[in-house]
Order: C-alpha cells, then sequence, then structure tokens
C-alpha cells in the first residue's frame, strides 16, 4: 500500500484548515508581556507563561495591528494611567492566526485593564508580605540619618526635571550641600539593575556620604511599578547609609518607599526636608548660644556679688573701721600686743588711736 505524503505547503495548509474549522473566532488569554515592540503602528508583542519555578513554560507571539492598536491602546492607557510595558500581566481577547511561513500567532482583539491592575495589585501585595516576614520593613529605620546630613549621593535620571528642581533648590538654600550624581534608569524593566549598580557603586566610598537620595519625576502608578521588586527593595533595606526616596507618588506608596528610611512624595519635598533639618539645627544653635550668654551673664554677676560681699567683710575686719568704733591698737616695738604677758614694767609702748599715736611707759601689771 502506498503511503499519501504532502508537501510542506500542502501541510501546513490542512494544519491551517483544521485550526481554523475547530477553534472559535476568540479566546481570553492571559499571559505575562515578555517583549513589545511598535512599528508602522503595529504592536508586536511575545506572551509567555512562567512556572511557579521562574522557568518558561509556554511561549508565542502576538499582533495588534495599527488601527485596533490605537484603540486598545487608548482604552488601556486610560484605565490604567500607563502604556503597554514589558512584564506586565495582561488579559487578551485573541484570534488564532496560521500562516505557513510565520507559524502560530494570535491576533489581539481586545484587553482587559481592570486584570493588569488586578494582577499588579496581588504581585505588589505578596511582596509586601514577604519583606515584612524578612523584617525589612525596619531594618533601615535602624539608621541614624546624621544631624548634618549634607553629604548625598544622588540616585536619578540626569535628564530628569525632578532632578534638576532637587538641585536648584538645595543650590538656593543658605547651606552648603555636596551633591554627587550616580545616573540611573528610573523606568521600566532596567530600574532594579540599574539602580543596584549605582548603590554598588556608593560604596566603594561609602564614608564620603551621609544618605543615598533616590528620586524622580512623577508618573502613572503602573509606570513605577519597578520601585516594587522585591530585589530592589531588599538590597535598599539593607544598604548601611539611610536612604530617603521622593520618587513622584501621588497618591500611593511604593514598597521602595516603605523599606526606606524616610518616604516623601517628590524631589522638592526631599530637598525641603533637607533644609528643614538645617534650619532646625541652625536654630538649635542659636538657642545654645543664647543660652550660654545667659549663663555666662549670669555666672559674671554671681562672681561680683560675691567679691562685693568679701569686700564689704574686709572693710568691717578693717583698722580703720576698728578704730571708728573707739577700739586702740597697743603695740612694743612695732609688734602687736594681745596679752599682758607679753610687756614688763617700765617698757614703752605705743597705743593706735584713729586719729594719731600715743607713747606710753608701763607702770604696773
Amino acid at each position: 500500500m502506498t503511503q499519501q505524503t504532502y508537501s510542506l505547503s500542502e501541510f501546513q495548509s490542512f494544519i491551517q484548515e483544521v485550526l481554523y474549522g475547530t477553534l472559535p473566532d476568540n479566546y481570553w488569554i492571559h499571559a505575562e508581556i515578555a517583549s513589545i515592540q511598535i512599528k508602522s503602528g503595529h504592536c508586536y508583542l511575545e506572551l509567555v507563561e512562567k512556572a511557579p519555578d521562574g522557568k518558561l513554560s509556554a511561549k508565542t507571539r502576538a499582533t495588534c495591528w495599527n488601527q485596533r492598536y490605537a484603540l486598545l491602546s487608548n482604552y488601556f492607557t486610560s484605565h490604567t494611567n500607563s502604556t503597554l510595558q514589558v512584564g506586565m500581566q495582561v488579559l487578551l481577547a485573541v484570534e488564532v492566526s496560521y500562516h505557513p511561513v510565520y507559524g502560530l500567532s494570535l491576533n489581539i482583539t481586545n484587553i482587559d485593564p481592570s486584570y493588569t491592575l488586578g494582577a499588579l495589585a496581588k504581585a505588589r501585595q505578596e511582596t509586601l508580605i514577604r519583606l515584612q516576614q524578612e523584617g525589612l520593613l525596619e531594618t533601615q529605620q535602624q539608621l541614624r540619618l546624621p544631624t548634618l546630613t549634607q553629604r548625598l549621593a544622588i540616585l536619578s535620571a540626569d535628564t530628569a526635571a525632578g532632578y534638576g528642581d532637587f538641585v536648584d533648590q538645595l543650590n538656593h538654600s543658605p547651606y552648603r550641600f555636596q551633591m554627587r550624581l550616580f545616573p540611573c534608569i528610573m523606568q521600566g524593566d532596567n530600574t532594579t539593575t540599574s539602580i543596584q549598580q549605582a548603590l554598588a557603586n556608593i560604596t566603594k566610598d561609602i564614608h564620603a556620604y551621609d544618605a543615598v537620595i533616590i528620586i524622580r519625576g512623577g508618573g502613572a502608578t503602573t509606570d513605577l511599578n519597578c520601585f516594587d521588586h522585591y530585589d530592589l527593595c531588599k538590597v535598599c533595606a539593607l544598604f548601611p547609609l539611610p536612604i530617603i526616596t521622593g520618587i513622584g507618588h501621588t497618591r500611593d506608596i511604593s514598597l521602595l518607599d516603605h523599606v526606606a528610611h524616610t518616604a516623601l512624595k517628590t524631589p522638592t519635598a526631599v530637598a525641603a526636608f533637607l533644609v528643614g533639618r538645617m534650619d532646625r539645627l541652625v536654630d538649635q544653635i542659636g538657642s545654645m548660644q543664647q543660652r550660654l550668654r545667659l549663663t555666662a551673664d549670669r555666672q559674671i554677676l554671681i562672681r561680683k556679688h560675691r567679691i562685693e560681699l568679701i569686700e564689704q567683710k574686709l572693710l568691717l575686719r578693717s583698722p580703720e573701721r576698728i578704730y571708728q568704733m573707739g577700739y586702740s591698737l597697743l603695740t612694743l616695738n612695732g609688734t602687736i600686743v594681745r596679752s599682758t604677758q607679753q610687756v614688763t614694767p617700765g617698757q614703752q609702748v605705743t597705743t593706735h588711736l584713729k586719729d594719731g599715736t600715743i607713747e606710753s611707759i608701763i607702770q604696773k601689771i
């Protein structure tokens, strides 16, 4: 019996017919975006599924053609305040497409933004619980922020407006801050690696800094999901210098804010915090100086009063004062006579009074 054979194109056409004839028009699938490219208005995605151990368990290509992508992109952004990004969990309505040359792919026809928001919230809560169980939420709080927090290692994108505002605010303060920028990627998949590398560079000269400042401008909640990454939060929590954050959240607090020593809303809020600490220190020094002056003045007055009392006592005990009270002083050859046993009859003694002396001869004792 002769076995039937097919050309490659015939066999693939057969597969295509079976797929199109068997499968419904649309499926809702959930997956993670592994890569995304926009070309000529078309959106090309690589979707993946990962096992609990992180290994890849499924992968496929997906396409959203330009006109539909324009609609779905606006719809997704209006509900999430973010664009589609690598690492996002998405729920998509898809049609199966099979091409003899390009193979199996999916055509995206719809998207559910609420699924992405829910997946982000779930992942964030799981990470927060893990950080809490490992005691990493309190580690930075055990560090002491120096009274003079002036030597700053700054992690920010060098072109970010928030960084410029931060530097301007400190430069226009009456205090001198030493600032060194460690440029970082502050959005997207490479944020964690970029910040970790900057922190590693800081440790090479860690005694040159009082604190680490992590700042960026504002952004949508989903744009800042990189600051909820467990690895980044752990590295920051265990960093030996106090970390102050101002990463632009207006409503939500990132997990990095939770583990940081001090979390503030914006870069300008961080600058105001640092200047405010210096203001309070100056006020404290001024108060101390005033107290020292008052204490010194009080001690001078006390000493002056004591001297006056001593002078009064000396005055009361002076010979002039004794003479004025009617007392006299008897001397023999210039020596004060304090007892009758010091003199004998026939000796000449001198009596000292307030207005002169009297010479006398001892007759009888």
